[in-house]
């Protein structure tokens, strides 16, 4: 009988090298942060084509990232952006900016990313402070004990018609879990429960399995 998980990567690797195939700034992107240290746990590619469409889809001209790492999915974002584009990544580990920076100006994204360094919520609440045009698509993709804040400062700082993601609200399916005591489970429902109740969302998520294992993200337009 077949290895589940080696159907899933085989599958990815088909659909990322017909519909997503490399380029060198990808790649160099993951090479860097690989010699870097960084946990290898950046989005898969067909996955960072999925974000970049969804931003073209929504005509966004202005991008929110919670999570930078080492800057690969923030590149597939970049990417979707209009010449006039801004995008806001904050990360919490100024090594990890520092080679998601580094990656980002190989690419000739200097001047259209910026990378804000320190603790998401305080980089969120420093964010709103300065009344910034709200954002069309915001990425959620840190810490996840702290999702709920993110989603209640996404909803902030966008408007209606703006699209909310929320990455990896799965957790190997522990997500269905109401006893659980693991921190990210806890966050992730919190945020998903928030999601359900509030008025402002409208809301799905999805289960996705692939090079990253089982896990899945959930979608959420501002409707008001």
């Amino acid at each position: 009988m077949p290895d589940p998980a080696q159907t899933w990567n085989d599958v990815d690797t088909y659909f990322t090298d017909l519909l997503a195939p490399a380029e060198d700034v990808f790649a160099e992107a993951l090479a860097a942060s690989d010699a870097a240290g960084l946990p290898p746990i950046a989005v898969a590619p067909n996955q960072g084509k999925l974000l970049r469409l969804l931003a073209e889809t929504q005509g966004a001209r202005r991008v929110l990232e919670i999570g930078t790492l080492g800057g690969y999915s923030t590149l597939w974002l970049a990417g979707a952006l209009p010449a006039d584009g801004k995008l806001v990544t904050l990360e919490y580990e100024p090594r990890h900016a520092e080679v998601a920076r580094a990656n980002l100006d190989r690419a000739g994204y200097a001047e259209t990313v910026e990378i804000r360094v320190g603790a998401a919520l305080d980089s969120l609440a420093a964010l709103a402070e300065e009344k910034p045009e709200p954002f069309d698509f915001v990425f959620i993709d840190a810490d996840k004990v702290n999702n709920p804040g993110y989603v209640t400062w996404a909803l902030a700082l966008t408007r209606p018609g703006s699209l909310i993601v929320i990455d990896n609200v799965v957790r190997g399916g522990a997500v269905t879990d109401p006893r659980s005591t693991d921190p990210s489970v806890v966050g992730t429902r919190e945020a998903l429960d928030l999601v359900a109740r509030e008025p402002r969302l409208r809301a799905t998520a999805v289960q996705t399995v692939g090079s990253k294992g089982y896990d899945g993200f959930a979608l959420a337009r501002v409707v008001a």
